[in-house]
């Protein structure tokens, strides 16, 4: 059986895993991300070591996912500056010609979300991890979207809380966007502390539920979604899915007169069945579609 290698690049760790065609892993090691020329040898002799005979890749970005383009594979403008321009799906191939893809680490986690978790059966479903940063990937009439480059959405702009005491958010790019607003970092600013040491009813969980439920709604209205699944670290605060589902319908304000909205949120709305390992899934599942592509 033919064995397809799987990478989920993360911006603190790399999780390598080869499975067989039929799913069953093999061996996964965890790599900690420190500048290329140290971290990328040793992912390279983990997949030849296991003669792997696709790979597939899921990354922190901007990447460059245009075929045609001569960059195809690369990590474009990232703040992680030792990683910028890098062409990291050329150097894990090092040489080898067997059928790669290559995506956001945000789309695969929304792959193996629709085909293995919690958004099965849709032909249309968003996954957002709020995390150090937020991202989104899309799944739009039964593929990954792309358009001209890749869905940012963690920097979809918002209205700021009233009640925010940083209403600019800690976004070096933008002012008063999602990732800025809402990712971590944005909350410990907010509290100058560890959030993860107040207790559920502080008011920056309320403030937090409001910019989610303001991106739930851009999703809602801009994408029209199946499902919406929220995953990431910050989402461990498990006070914060429900808040964010009451807010959202408070929000649409009885516009979208969808059931599965206005009767059945908590449905609709959810965690991710495959949390933590829906990015290294969904690198897998992008290595068996190169194959099967390639076949």
């Amino acid at each position: 059986m033919r064995k397809i290698g799987a990478l989920e690049a993360g911006g603190t760790k790399m999780v390598l895993a080869v499975y067989q065609e039929n799913g069953t892993e093999l061996e996964r090691i965890t790599l900690s991300t420190e500048a290329p020329e140290i971290t990328v040898p040793s992912m390279v002799e983990f997949f030849r070591r296991h003669q792997v005979d696709a790979l597939g890749v899921g990354s922190f970005g901007p990447l460059d996912l245009n075929p045609s383009s001569p960059a195809y594979g690369s990590i474009t403008s990232t703040p992680k500056l030792k990683w910028r321009d890098y062409p990291l799906l050329q150097k894990l191939l090092d040489g080898r010609d067997i059928p790669a893809l290559i995506d956001t680490d945000v789309n695969a986690a929304a792959l193996a979300e629709v085909e293995l978790g919690a958004a099965r059966g849709c032909r249309n479903a968003v996954y957002v991890t709020v995390g150090t940063g937020i991202g989104g990937g899309v799944y739009a009439d039964g593929k990954l979207l792309h358009g001209l480059i890749h869905p940012e959405l963690g920097h979809m702009l918002l209205r700021p809380h009233t009640d925010d005491p940083n209403p600019h958010g800690v976004c070096p790019y933008h002012d008063g966007c999602l990732e800025g607003l809402a990712a971590g970092p944005a909350i410990g600013a907010r509290v100058q502390g560890d959030a993860r040491e107040l207790p559920d009813d502080h008011p920056t969980f309320a403030i937090e539920a409001h910019y989610l439920a303001q991106m739930c709604v851009n999703l809602i209205l801009t994408l029209s979604p199946e499902k919406i699944i929220l995953g990431g670290g910050v989402l461990g605060r498990e006070c914060l899915l429900p808040m964010v589902r009451q807010e959202t319908l408070r929000l649409l304000g009885g516009y979208v007169q969808s059931p599965a909205i206005t009767e059945h949120v908590d449905s609709y709305i959810v965690a991710p069945q495959l949390f933590p390992v829906s990015g290294l899934v969904g690198s897998f599942l992008l290595g068996k579609q190169a194959l099967e592509q390639a076949r």
